[in-house]
């Protein structure tokens, strides 16, 4: 989260950060993601360490919700840590920044391909390059298995 701070939007640079959800301690379930949710108005942080220990995530300024549709601003982001610090913003050719379901969370999409996905039980998932933000692939594979997930949002 520190290393972060410096990228996300001014507003929120000096803001106190929680954990609002952890694999770890809530087990592995999307439906108990949303739950976890903070308010409606407030950003989210995922992060997520693959079993091959690579690590990576996005930034939401809205909430981690499930929905019918994209939701989100041009502020979400994707990043990985594969090996330093690098951040993938908004390239204003689509707004799919956000959706989700029980069975699927994406970030970021177009022509069928997701910046970011995780299934429903938060076991697996996958990263390809997509419109929304050009990134590259989070990880060292276009699908992973997920070890560690944590969903941080404003105190």
């Amino acid at each position: 989260v520190p290393q972060l701070a410096p990228q996300l939007p001014p507003r929120l640079m000096q803001q106190p950060w929680h954990l609002l959800y952890s694999t770890g301690r809530d087990g592995f379930s999307l439906r108990t993601l949303y739950r976890s949710g903070a308010r409606p108005d407030s950003p989210a942080l995922l992060l997520i360490r693959d079993t091959e220990d690579q690590a990576f995530g996005a930034f939401s300024a809205s909430a981690i919700r499930s929905s019918s549709g994209f939701y989100g601003t041009g502020e979400t982001f994707l990043f990985s840590f594969c090996p330093e610090l690098k951040v993938f913003r908004w390239t204003g050719r689509n707004d799919f920044f956000v959706k989700g379901d029980v069975n699927l969370l994406m970030v970021g999409g177009g022509s069928g391909r997701f910046g970011l996905w995780l299934d429903g039980n938060l076991l697996h998932g996958g990263s390809q390059p997509c419109e929304t933000f050009d990134n590259e692939t989070l990880s060292h594979r276009e699908e992973f298995c997920i070890q560690d997930l944590e969903m941080w949002g404003l105190a």
